[in-house]
């Protein structure tokens, strides 16, 4: 089977290939035979019930400097030509993300968007999870500083940070003494108009910050992500480190609860932060990240098992007629 891809992402200029999970799913899919083609949330277009994209053909290679061939521009019907569209682009989840989710659900009844974009958009990382707040630590959502002092003052020591966030930016830890806590309500109150999240601290994230990875619900790897010296924060984005990892049995638990409602929404490739073993703290659904650390830990081909699954939901029929239909 031969699918066309089309991959909708930030410039790939700007990545780092040694660690980029996008970049890993393209090398994947080459090697499997699937034609590449690479666009930004930008470069979307509709009209007339058409949705289409002035993408690239792009080959990638391991190769620092030299990792991607672009070929000519052309344009590319996503409801007619691709099979599958992976919606990669980085957050912030802001206005221009979740139009691309609505322009991107149009095409959903004919070409496999991964994630589904609908249910993207319907379950942003620190929102959904509140499903699941008997798995989550103490939890306020709020722009109250009222609040946020009561809620201090039960817990002693907080975490406040946005609540549509990412890479580990803006997380503040506020002491018992509760200094600053009003100065960074009122910054967080100005820069932000929705409701702040804010956690009770957990001592346990020196320990680290485990990234569980699920494939159409099921479990396919773990790391477990350090801090590094005078932070709280485990991202590998902001200078965390990674090591070799596996579940606790609350872990799994967590993953059991979680995999219907995974599945039932076309959330193929989802990444879950666990703190201390026990604490579910995000539910990653817009591009998460992670495979090719525990690829390297533990050997396992996660890249491999996305499409796998991505395969095991597209027809062979269609694929034919599309691929006749290619721009050439």
């Amino acid at each position: 089977m031969t699918l066309t891809v089309a991959v909708q992402m930030d410039p790939l200029a700007g990545i780092n290939i040694a660690g980029d999970s996008t970049f890993a799913l393209m090398l994947s899919a080459q090697a499997r035979g699937h034609r590449l083609f690479h666009y930004s949330a930008e470069d979307l277009n509709w009209s007339d019930g058409r949705l289409w994209a002035n993408a690239h053909p792009v080959t990638v290679q391991r190769v620092d400097g030299d990792h991607f061939r672009f070929g000519q521009p052309v344009s590319l019907d996503l409801g007619e030509q691709a099979d599958v569209v992976l919606m990669r682009q980085d957050p912030p989840f802001d206005l221009g993300y979740i139009t691309a989710t609505h322009l991107l659900e149009r095409i959903a009844d004919r070409t496999l968007v991964v994630n589904d974009p609908a249910s993207v958009r319907n379950a942003p990382e620190k929102v959904w999870v509140l499903d699941f707040a008997r798995f989550m630590p103490p939890t306020l959502v709020t722009r109250s500083l009222e609040e946020a002092k009561a809620f201090l003052a039960k817990h002693g020591e907080i975490v406040v940070k946005p609540l549509h966030g990412n890479g580990g930016k803006a997380i503040f830890k506020v002491g018992r003494d509760g200094a600053n806590l009003s100065a960074l309500i009122e910054v967080f109150n100005q820069t932000w108009r929705e409701p702040h999240m804010i956690q009770a601290f957990l001592p346990a994230v020196a320990k680290g910050d485990k990234r569980i990875v699920l494939v159409d619900g099921e479990v396919a790897g773990a790391i477990n992500r350090l801090p590094g010296e005078g932070e709280i924060r485990s991202n590998l984005a902001v200078g965390g480190s990674a090591e070799k990892t596996g579940l606790t049995a609350r872990e799994r638990e967590i993953c059991a609860a979680l995999a219907p409602e995974l599945k039932a929404r076309g959330l193929i490739f989802v990444g879950i932060d666990v703190i201390g073993g026990e604490w579910l703290t995000e539910i990653n659904v817009t591009s998460p990240t992670g495979i090719v650390a525990i690829e390297k830990f533990d050997g396992t081909d996660v890249a491999g098992m996305i499409w796998d699954a991505i395969e095991a939901k597209v027809g062979e029929s269609k694929v034919g007629e599309r691929n006749a239909r290619l721009p050439r």
